[in-house]
């Protein structure tokens, strides 16, 4: 995985930096997530490395998901990724980038893992709460884990803040064993 990264960081950064210049931020955010997402496919992935699948039709497929077409520069960086046979980096292209950009935009990503659905106005408390704490703006991921039995686990950047039932039965176990 970190072999990804060092090969995705240049692209990410060179996006990043075309992007900032034409205050286009938010429209390259969109066109890497659906490259992303179209990179993750596995009918694209059996499609990479086919001998029967010109470079053409391979842009093709990848770019077909992005609403509106491709821009010139992002099709210059669809052919660019193609050509040097790095389709397999637009993940990680698409997750540097976003990182790039939330510290820009003083944003933080937490993923907040719950054993239920959370309520909105108990999201938003939370949210606030996170946002106090961390002195960013925060964007909420929210994903539910019913393995937690109780409350919630968030994880900004590497930090965790386990409140989860589980997370405190498991830290009560470590105690008892190592008393």
């Amino acid at each position: 995985m970190a072999e990804l990264a060092t090969v995705a960081r240049p692209y990410a950064e060179a996006i990043f930096e075309l992007a900032d210049k034409a205050d286009n931020l938010a429209g390259w955010s969109t066109t890497l997530e659906a490259l992303a997402r179209t990179a993750e496919n596995p009918q694209v992935k059996a499609l990479i490395g086919n001998p029967k699948v010109s470079p053409q039709q391979l842009i093709d497929v990848v770019a077909a998901p992005v609403q509106g077409g491709l821009s010139g520069e992002s099709k210059i960086f669809v052919q660019t990724i193609i050509a040097n046979g790095r389709i397999a980096v637009l993940p990680a292209v698409y997750a540097l980038y976003e990182a790039l950009k939330n510290e820009r935009e003083s944003k933080v990503e937490a993923h907040i893992t719950s054993a239920f659905a959370i309520a909105d106005a108990d999201l938003k408390q939370m949210v606030t709460d996170l946002e106090r704490r961390f002195k960013r703006k925060v964007q909420p991921v929210v994903t539910v884990d019913r393995e937690l039995i109780g409350g919630a686990r968030v994880v900004v950047g590497d930090e965790v803040i386990d409140g989860s039932v589980r997370g405190k039965l498991s830290a009560m176990s470590s105690a008892l064993a190592s008393a």
